[in-house]
């Protein structure tokens, strides 16, 4: 009996630690939204900034490239789980760990964006849920994001909002604070859809605040007084789902 026992609670125990929380919850829903369980099998494949980039990602594996001509002849980017690798012409080229970790950063940057809000429940991730707000006549879930630094990347010291829609789940407004190149915080606003085999990639307006560094918690109540400046559109193109 008092092994009966014994397992009943180490079963209950197990039971309580797979239970979702309600932020997780909300991030499931949006990931959902947006796709679901496609981006798990997707490859992605868009034109940015002048630049083609095919994007996969699972749960246990990513490839990212990114391809363009230069002065240098035709560049092929790959970061895939063993690092990254950088070609010109079809042959691999010895780059200094600086320059290095700056193309990875680069192209996981773009990648990261490009992919969410899949991606938001990975171990690395800690998920706080900051409550309701209303932006433009709409309801949303404000949920902050922070990384652990094992296994959060180089910029795990990053901070991110986002503005979960409570009617459809899609995340129209996002938020985050970065370190590299100086720092400085940035809200994008949702202005464009490309639902493409069942996911739904988005285009987005790119804001900074008029009077310098500010908080990522104040960017919202700064976008709605209109204290944001437009710095540019990241803007998807020719995109293509497999």
């Amino acid at each position: 009996m008092r092994n009966i026992l014994i397992l009943l609670i180490a079963f209950s125990v197990l039971l309580s630690c797979k239970q979702r929380t309600e932020v997780e919850k909300i991030i499931d829903q949006a990931i959902l939204a947006h796709g679901g369980e496609i981006f798990e099998k997707a490859k992605i494949s868009f034109d940015f900034r002048n630049r083609h980039y095919t994007i996969f990602k699972s749960q246990g594996s990513f490839e990212y490239t990114r391809e363009f001509s230069d002065s240098s002849g035709q560049v092929k980017d790959v970061l895939n789980n063993g690092g990254f690798t950088r070609k010109v012409n079809g042959e691999i080229v010895r780059l200094e760990e600086e320059r290095e970790k700056a193309f990875s950063n680069s192209v996981n940057s773009v990648a990261y964006f490009a992919f969410l809000p899949y991606g938001l429940n990975d171990p690395a991730v800690f998920k706080t849920y900051i409550g309701e707000t209303e932006i433009e006549g709409n309801n949303y879930h404000l949920v902050k994001v922070t990384f652990s630094e094992e296994g959060g990347g180089e910029d795990f010291e990053d901070e991110f909002l986002y503005w979960i829609n409570q009617d459809t789940f899609l995340m129209d407004y996002l938020a985050y604070s970065y370190h590299t190149d100086g720092g400085g915080v940035r809200f994008r606003k949702a202005i464009r859809h490309h639902k493409i085999n069942g996911l739904i990639l988005q285009d987005y307006e790119n804001y900074k605040p008029r009077d310098g560094a500010k908080s990522v918690e104040e960017m919202g109540t700064l976008y709605k007084a209109g204290e944001l400046e437009l710095l540019s559109e990241i803007l998807l193109e020719r995109v293509e789902v497999e």
